[in-house]
């Protein structure tokens, strides 16, 4: 039996990707947070808290722009010539002070998390579900994903093939020392072209991209990028990247919810939300294209069939995509250019 090697951080993505990965959460992140900061300020937050201002240091104060009063009026004249500015808090309505806890418990809840080292990826990760949560999880949901797709595939022979090769990749990569408890399945939908994971190793495959492949090698790849996902913990992380979204634009909802430029405010914070959720579950595809591309390495595969699968997805999406940004899944062409640069990487290593 093969010896199975102990994951090393530094023969995966290593620190380069772990940078870029981190930098683009935080950026998302970072802008979002501007967002509800001008929100919030139209809805005179910063009168509420402008007094924080006077305890920084001079040279620090201008970071803290959103802080200061927007238009600072006296509240009434008492003849005698001054008048009287009105009372700090008096910008304040409740709802604006539920919103202040809303965002307050919500940063906590998410930066309480210890982070977790992601030996696959390389990268530092706040997850919301341990590993026997996510088996858990994914087992639970399995019936019901695999209802929605028509069920398994009549074809036993076809269904023995998917878990072998599946099983394959397991037993010959890292993979097999985790927790997870992988299991391959196909599924009788011949119309919807989709593969997917559920979190701890539930890993499916339509019928419809099932017979759209060539070779072994193919499925292979298809079903190694699966695999990513579930090493990845991606499920997991996107579940505590929701929370922390969801908490957020809950407090800018509750913030400006009078009249319609509240309104307004919710609907962009509510947009600035779906688009980050949509760059991280663009960059997840990526690293998971990456693991893929190493698992078939590994285990002997040509890992430029995950080439052929772009082109079978390039073939299929003709004509009826969305533009990428607006994507879950990066353009295939784009994708394409990460597999090539990721093989050419790794061959480089030996």
């Amino acid at each position: 039996m093969k010896a199975q090697r102990k994951p090393d951080g530094n023969r995966h993505s290593g620190t380069e990707n772990e940078t870029e990965q981190n930098r683009k959460r935080i950026d998302g992140i970072a802008s979002f947070i501007c967002l509800i900061l001008l929100a919030l300020r139209s809805c005179f937050v910063p009168k509420c808290l402008s007094p924080l201002m006077s305890f920084l240091p001079m040279k620090h104060r201008s970071f803290f722009w959103f802080l200061q009063p927007v238009n600072p009026q006296f509240a009434y004249n008492d003849g005698s010539g001054f008048g009287r500015s009105s009372s700090p808090l008096s910008g304040c309505g409740p709802r604006v002070l539920i919103a202040v806890v809303i965002l307050a418990f919500t940063l906590f809840q998410h930066f309480r998390q210890p982070k977790e080292h992601n030996p696959f990826t390389g990268r530092e990760q706040r997850l919301n579900l341990g590993p026997k949560e996510e088996i858990a999880m994914g087992l639970h949901s399995a019936p019901q994903m695999a209802q929605e797709y028509g069920g398994l595939s009549s074809d036993a022979k076809a269904r023995e093939y998917v878990k072998r090769v599946g099983q394959k990749i397991v037993a010959g990569t890292d993979a097999g020392r985790t927790p997870y408890k992988f299991d391959f399945h196909l599924l009788a939908d011949r119309q919807v072209v989709n593969a997917f994971a559920l979190p701890g190793g539930q890993i499916f495959i339509t019928e419809a991209l099932f017979r759209k492949l060539t070779r072994e090698d193919e499925l292979a790849g298809v079903l190694g990028h699966e695999i990513g996902h579930v090493v990845g913990r991606h499920s997991s992380e996107q579940i505590a990247s929701s929370n922390l979204l969801s908490g957020i634009t809950n407090a800018v909802v509750v913030g400006v919810s009078d009249g319609n430029h509240g309104y307004d405010a919710a609907r962009l914070a509510q947009m600035a939300s779906n688009l980050i959720n949509l760059k991280f579950g663009r960059g997840d595809e990526l690293e998971a294209d990456k693991l893929g591309v190493r698992f078939l390495m590994e285990c002997g595969y040509e890992p430029e069939a995950m080439i052929g699968v772009m082109e079978i997805l390039k073939k299929i999406s003709a004509g009826s995509r969305q533009p990428e940004m607006l994507s879950t899944h990066p353009d295939p062409g784009n994708r394409e250019e990460v597999i090539k640069a990721e093989i050419a990487k790794l061959r480089g290593q030996k």
